[in-house]
């Protein structure tokens, strides 16, 4: 047993943990003076339960779950929760919505069933601004609540929706088993803070040197698979790791995690203009109605300004 403190971090699983298999595999965690155990969660609903029951320290999450807890919009019930909080930026979120076969455009979801994680969390908001600017209204289109990208991928295999949001690798698997990707998320409703690092506030106040080495670490690990030297066994690393990735699988998603307009975050700041669109479309579609103007509402950077100093 290591003897270093210990992190737990949630996740969804998928590539966008790649920074964090990274960091656990070259050792920029342990070398940062933290140990870091992985914990996989199946929804949101799930995940935000048990981050406001301190079951975990971290939450690799959407930053739109964190906003939405805050303002008692969340669709688990536990109620408003100010100690969320987001203090590192991971990425845009790499969705990309998929459908079956049979639907060759967007307008072709009309009045077809579209599965989510959550009705209410998540990027659900996302997917009705897709639609919405390819001028549907809630009413024109059905919604069932599925879970995690893994569900929701199967269950689409299976035939029961149309259509989803999914990212690297689910949706590489979605198409190389005969579905169709549609369009990214941010080539239409532009820039978009996706996946961040969060946490309870009591808890990172009290821990403030931990979430610092965190962020360090993960910093280390994105530069490092970000230089084409390493990229070999940072493929090796996501097969690894990724339940079901393959060789193939694993070379399609580096080309999309690291791409150089839409991959990882380089310097893994939140991103306050992809915040504010977070804002913009939960104060457009989320009940009760609110409006959310100030994205350091729902973050703290000083984690990150102490990690990124000197």
């Amino acid at each position: 047993m290591s003897e270093l403190p210990q992190l737990t971090v949630n996740v969804f699983p998928g590539g966008f943990n790649w920074g964090l298999y990274v960091g656990i595999d070259q050792g920029f965690f342990t070398g940062q003076g933290i140990g870091i155990s992985v914990l996989p969660t199946p929804n949101s609903v799930t995940q935000m339960t048990e981050l406001s029951e301190g079951k975990f320290d971290i939450a690799m999450t959407a930053v739109d779950n964190i906003v939405a807890y805050r303002e008692g919009q969340g669709e688990a019930p536990i109620g408003v929760q100010p100690e969320f909080f987001a203090f590192m930026g991971s990425d845009s979120g790499f969705l990309r919505l998929v459908a079956a076969a049979v639907i060759g455009s967007i307008g072709d979801l009309r009045g077809k069933l579209l599965s989510v994680d959550a009705m209410t969390t998540g990027y659900v908001f996302v997917l009705y601004d897709i639609l919405r600017r390819n001028g549907m209204n809630r009413d024109d289109y059905q919604l069932r609540r599925v879970g995690g990208m893994i569900q929701r991928l199967n269950s689409m295999l299976d035939g029961n929706e149309v259509a989803t949001l999914l990212s690297a690798p689910y949706n590489l698997v979605a198409t190389s088993r005969g579905l169709t990707q549609l369009v990214s998320a941010v080539s239409v409703i532009g820039p978009y803070q996706g996946n961040v690092a969060a946490a309870r506030r009591s808890w990172a106040e009290a821990n403030r040197d931990k979430v610092v080495a965190f962020i360090r670490a993960y910093r280390q690990a994105i530069a490092w698979l970000y230089a084409p030297g390493n990229r070999g066994n940072a493929i090796a690393t996501l097969v690894r790791h990724v339940p079901g990735m393959t060789q193939d699988l694993a070379e399609l998603s580096y080309s999309e995690l690291l791409a150089p307009e839409d991959g990882f975050f380089r310097e893994c700041r939140i991103d306050l203009a992809g915040l504010r669109c977070v804002l913009e479309l939960r104060s457009r579609y989320a009940l009760p109605r609110k409006d959310l103007t100030d994205p350091m509402a729902y973050c703290d950077l000083s984690y990150f300004e102490q990690a990124t100093v000197g």
